[in-house]
């Protein structure tokens, strides 16, 4: 996991000449953004090794930025006031629980604790109370505890990760509550887990951030400046060109994947930054040069909320403040450096050689298991606040306006987002999205495509799948003749093929689930429009189903002997491709509302089996019953069978039953030729009219009569096929407009 550690070494030792020896005059107590930290690491990079050519890049980051070195003086502070949140759990079921319950609504002993809205199969429980902090400009606010303390969920909070309703109290920026459109714009939110696409080498997927999050002003030079800069910053120099990985592709170690992670959500040097658990499954080397990292953002100019479970010694040196959490309650808040202090009074000092961080949350954990709990840590705490809380100075007391603070902060190079700090509020200063939608498709259809390059097998298997179909039905339905028997096998091969192709579109199903939780991270702060991955997804898909298309008509049209020649082929392919293109919408829309993959194919089984039932081929129009006739009209497969039906068919001069072959697919069918002439001979005396051998007794037309086709024509009909794939693709936005929100109940 370290064999790719040097350069973050090396960046850890400039980092600290830098701050101590190196600084030039200028930056004198200014907190540099990070366009200038990183030219600052360069430029001590190449002195250390007498190459002029080591990061040759980092001379040009700063004037990309146009900073405008001036002292900081309107710092931003990110406080936050009573936060309580409680979700509903089911409660374990037995005597004791429901005599108990059964008592309290009696009026039983005040021991038994009940909170309003209690049911006898629900309890609330509190994953936040009352929690209250700040977090400053240029510092990093750590939040500690045990597992199920409430450091994801104050996180979440603070980052608006929970629904509107449901949190109470209060989140304020310099004294302004926080309004959840300027959050999403103006910060980043780094999840536990490392949500990247396996295929994309680490280079790759930091260049796609920077083309989502930097505005096109910024010239495609000055993004890859940005983005070598970056990796240099990140310690990822040496993994830039190898593959993120997965279970089954060898990749990057684990410390570098989470400094990945951290890459893509600050591209844009957003203001705050949240992160959780960013040191979880890492070992203490790869976990302190993350943290180093996160320093250096927030010395840049940014503010820092990061959840981290057990910091190590050198860590801890790292953090500016520390927010103890114990099963939602908070039991320290303050400086690591008064921890000693604090729990020297409560009555048990920290011992000199031990980690005050382990030592805390030992203590912490032992009180949990006590009768009496955290409760009595909670209470010191209060006091303890109230007690050492000093009073603000004049300065402190004067907060800067938002508005003032953010411009600040935009002036001084942060938000590279084709921010302006000229407009009346703060929410109108900063764009929603930094690029027009048409950029945000051209980059989404790029990382598809190039993901799909990295893995032609999946399309290979597909198209493997459509041939082989094809070639099956080609030799099973050779050369049909113009028969009554072969109008049967007509009609059962159009089944058959129009619910193949439909059946063959269910591979589409795990693509977007695979790739749900990426579009939920990136959309949450805004890196794209939900349309724009939507429109994307459509384009992307097009050439796909264009080629399968081409493939399954090419293998079958001629094979099986059907009609029309050149324009009864073009039909025949455009219809092939309009049943592919509506089930492709039909399982990606399915796919934006089943949460897995063995339950969306299940379902996607059974409405295509549906949809068949109902297409008219097993029963046709007129003989189905009148409470299941609207199904017949919403099947997927009524349309192009209906629309290949009338394409083979709708030549009314081509006759399929002459004379003798009446009397076909009939018990008269076996007796000889000759009696079924005087059959015929007979009929005509009775009918008054001469049917011979050769009279065309059944046409294109009657076919099409008997199968009750005689609503659309076929163009009308492939129409309707595009429409319930446009259908389709709408219903998937709306999918994820609802369902992507990201956010706790």
């Amino acid at each position: 996991m370290v064999e790719n550690m040097s350069p973050t070494r090396d960046t850890v030792a400039f980092f600290n000449d830098v701050e101590l020896h190196n600084r030039p005059r200028s930056f004198v107590g200014i907190s540099p953004t990070l366009g200038q930290l990183f030219k600052r690491v360069g430029d001590m990079r190449r002195e250390a090794n007498g190459d002029g050519n080591e990061t040759p890049v980092h001379d040009q980051v700063v004037d990309m930025d146009g900073v405008n070195l001036e002292p900081r003086s309107l710092p931003l502070m990110l406080s936050f006031n009573n936060l309580t949140y409680s979700v509903k759990v089911r409660r374990k079921l037995s005597f004791s629980s429901v005599f108990r319950q059964r008592g309290n609504r009696l009026g039983g002993s005040a021991a038994d604790e009940t909170v309003v809205g209690d049911t006898l199969f629900t309890k609330t429980k509190t994953l936040l109370n009352n929690i209250s902090g700040e977090a400053r400009e240029g510092e990093i606010l750590a939040v500690l505890g045990a597992s199920g303390s409430g450091k994801s969920t104050l996180i979440d909070a603070l980052a608006n990760r929970i629904a509107k309703g449901s949190l109470k109290g209060t989140v304020r920026l310099n004294g302004e509550v926080l309004e959840s459109r300027l959050l999403k714009v103006i910060s980043a939110y780094v999840m536990q887990d490392d949500l990247l696409f396996p295929m994309l080498t680490v280079e790759e997927t930091l260049m796609f951030s920077a083309e989502f999050r930097l505005p096109r002003t910024l010239s495609k030079s000055k993004k890859k400046l940005r983005v070598q800069a970056l990796i240099d910053q990140l310690g990822l120099r040496n993994a830039a060109k190898t593959v993120i990985g997965d279970e089954g592709h060898r990749g990057v170690s684990g410390g570098e994947r989470r400094r990945v992670s951290i890459g893509i959500d600050i591209i844009h040097d957003p203001i705050i930054l949240f992160l959780d658990e960013p040191t979880s499954g890492l070992d203490s080397t790869s976990a302190f040069m993350v943290v180093k990292v996160l320093q250096r953002i927030a010395q840049s100019g940014s503010i820092v909320v990061m959840s981290v479970h057990q910091p190590s010694y050198r860590i801890l040196g790292l953090l500016d403040r520390l927010l103890f959490l114990s099963r939602g309650q908070t039991v320290y808040s303050g400086s690591p450096v008064n921890l000693p202090m604090y729990f020297a009074e409560f009555g048990h000092p920290i011992p000199e050689n031990e980690n005050r961080t382990e030592f805390a949350l030992d203590r912490i954990r032992e009180l949990e298991g006590s009768p009496g709990g955290t409760k009595s840590l909670v209470e010191f705490n209060k006091s303890w606040q109230s007690m050492k809380n000093i009073p603000k100075s004049e300065s402190d007391q004067q907060s800067t306006s938002l508005k003032e603070a953010i411009s600040a902060s935009i002036s001084r190079g942060k938000l590279v987002s084709g921010a302006t700090n000229n407009d009346a509020s703060p929410s109108s200063m900063v764009p929603t999205f930094a690029n027009p939608f048409w950029i945000e498709m051209a980059v989404l259809s790029k990382r598809s495509m190039l993901n799909s390059r990295r893995m032609p097998e999946l399309f290979g298997i597909r198209l493997g799948a459509v041939l082989v179909t094809g070639f099956i039905l080609a030799t099973m339905f050779w050369q049909l003749d113009n028969s009554p028997k072969g109008v049967q096998e007509r009609l059962g091969f159009f089944a058959f093929a129009m619910s193949t192709t439909f059946y063959t579109c269910a591979d589409a199903l795990p693509v977007f689930l695979q790739e749900r939780y990426i579009f939920m991270r990136e959309t949450a702060y805004n890196a794209y429009r939900r349309s724009s991955y939507v429109l994307s997804h459509s384009l992307v898909a097009l050439p796909a189903l264009i080629f399968l298309s081409l493939a399954f008509a090419a293998t079958t049209f001629w094979a099986v002997g059907l009609d029309g020649g050149i324009t009864g082929f073009l039909f025949y392919f455009l219809i092939i491709f309009a049943a592919f293109w509506a089930g492709s919408s039909f399982v990606t829309f399915l796919s934006g509302v089943v949460p897995h993959v063995m339950l969306g194919y299940t379902i996607v089984v059974a409405i295509l089996a549906y949809f068949l039932l109902f297409s008219g081929f097993f029963i046709t129009r007129d003989r189905i019953p009148g409470y299941w006739i609207w199904f017949h009209y919403i099947s997927l497969v009524k349309y192009p069978y209906e629309a290949v039906l009338q394409n083979e068919f709708g030549n009314p001069t081509k006759c399929f039953v002459r004379g003798v072959q009446i009397f076909d697919n009939t018990p008269l069918g076996i007796v000889p030729t000759a009696l079924k002439l005087k059959l015929l001979e007979n009929m005509s005396n009775t009918l008054g009219m001469k049917i011979t051998r050769s009279t065309c007794l059944t046409t294109g037309s009657d076919i099409l009569q008997q199968q009750g086709v005689t609503d659309l024509s076929k163009w009308n009909c492939l129409l309707v096929t595009v429409a319930w794939g446009f259908l389709f693709r709408i219903l998937f936005y709306f999918s994820l407009l609802i369902g992507s929100k990201n956010k706790r109940r």
